[in-house]
């Protein structure tokens, strides 16, 4: 049988990881407390897996965070809006944002998740849009920024 030798992870890249997810998860738990909003959301935990861990990934740019999220709850909130939450809805919120963020080569598989979480909650205000995403992807950029200085 053969082994694959494991990679071995610079202890730098370690820390920088653990302090974007601290300050990034951590920044949003506290907006979530402080204001009694709704800021954690399921897809900003796999964002943080890309942001903090794939920094060099396609996927984990500043304009794909940012663009994948608001351009799939966009999606997400006018498909609840015009069609209801159903599940032929809910599933073509979810490709339409995948064929939207693939069309403006912005893809963030997190963004997936957001258009997901928009049709479950059934999300028809686009509120949503400023509260949790737009101010949470700024709370994980500038925690990646922070993590990279590092």
């Amino acid at each position: 049988m053969l082994s694959k030798k494991r990679k071995q992870i610079p202890l730098l890249e370690i820390l920088r990881t653990c302090i974007g997810t601290v300050l990034g998860i951590g920044g949003v738990a506290l907006l979530a407390k402080y204001t009694q909003l709704p800021f954690i959301i399921a897809p900003f935990g796999a964002s943080a897996v890309l942001l903090y861990s794939a920094v060099s990934s396609p996927l984990a740019q500043p304009r794909n965070l940012v663009l994948g999220h608001l351009v799939s709850g966009v999606i997400a909130i006018t498909v609840c809006r015009l069609l209801g939450n159903s599940v032929a809805s809910t599933v073509l919120a979810v490709t339409a944002a995948i064929v939207v963020m693939m069309l403006l080569d912005a893809v963030h598989p997190p963004g997936g998740a957001t258009a997901l979480l928009c049709m479950l909650q059934n999300t028809i205000s686009y509120t949503f849009l400023l509260t949790p995403l737009a101010a949470g992807c700024v709370v994980l950029l500038l925690a990646a920024i922070i993590a990279s200085k590092v």
